[in-house]
């Protein structure tokens, strides 16, 4: 029997949308399931390993690796840089391994374009209110840069239309379950009813205040 070709599922969101606590907790409650190792040029968080969470490079470097076309999806993103090896993705894919990405809304735009096999999937904030809420509170950002990613985060909501699916992200255990549902149904090709309850309209009737341009 052969191995089946592993799946790559796009994840991307606003920042402040909680995308990278919703990409750790899939990872680490699927034994079938790994997370893309992206290159950025920005510099680590505090706990952040490097070839763990991201390859932390140069701007020289990074600008070498895309000129050697290394990236399948690159985007800059708040002044940095960040890309998708083609090579490693295809690597895990071959070896019957699903891929998490979490990328940036443009480089998933990226992938759609280019990879028939590719799954994307979109986080929603609850509402406006709570997405500028979460970017305050974190505490990583100056007041200019929160300012900056709202700007970004109004242009970004809009590609949501482009996304096979959307789940608002309001409580973290729901928003599990409802990821693990389209994995699943993904991985059975059975996506019909997945399509119903995790499509962009479904989402878009629990948004709160502030995206009435989205309905």
């Amino acid at each position: 029997m052969s191995r089946r070709r592993g799946i790559p599922f796009v994840v991307a969101a606003p920042s402040g949308t909680g995308k990278t606590t919703v990409c750790r907790a899939l990872v680490d409650a699927d034994p079938e399931l790994v997370h893309s190792v992206s290159h950025t040029t920005r510099a680590p968080r505090q706990g952040e390993i490097d070839g763990v969470h991201y390859h932390f490079v140069s701007e020289k470097a990074f600008r070498g690796l895309e000129e050697q076309d290394v990236f399948l999806e690159w985007a800059e993103y708040g002044g940095n840089l960040y890309g998708t090896s083609s090579r490693e993705l295809d690597a895990s894919l071959a070896r019957g391994v699903d891929v998490l990405l979490e990328i940036e809304v443009q480089g998933a735009a990226q992938i759609r374009a280019r990879r028939d096999d590719a799954r994307l999937i979109f986080l929603l904030p609850p509402s406006w209110e709570e997405l500028e809420r979460r970017l305050r509170t974190r505490g990583t950002d100056a007041d200019e840069v929160v300012e900056r990613r709202l700007t970004i985060a109004r242009r970004e909501i809009l590609a949501v239309r482009e996304f096979d699916y959307a789940v608002v992200n309001d409580d973290l255990e729901e928003t599990l379950s409802a990821v693990h549902g389209v994995l699943d149904a993904e991985r059975r090709g059975d996506t019909a009813d997945a399509r119903t309850r995790y499509g962009r309209e479904a989402a878009l009737e629990r948004l709160g205040p502030g995206f009435d341009n989205l309905r």
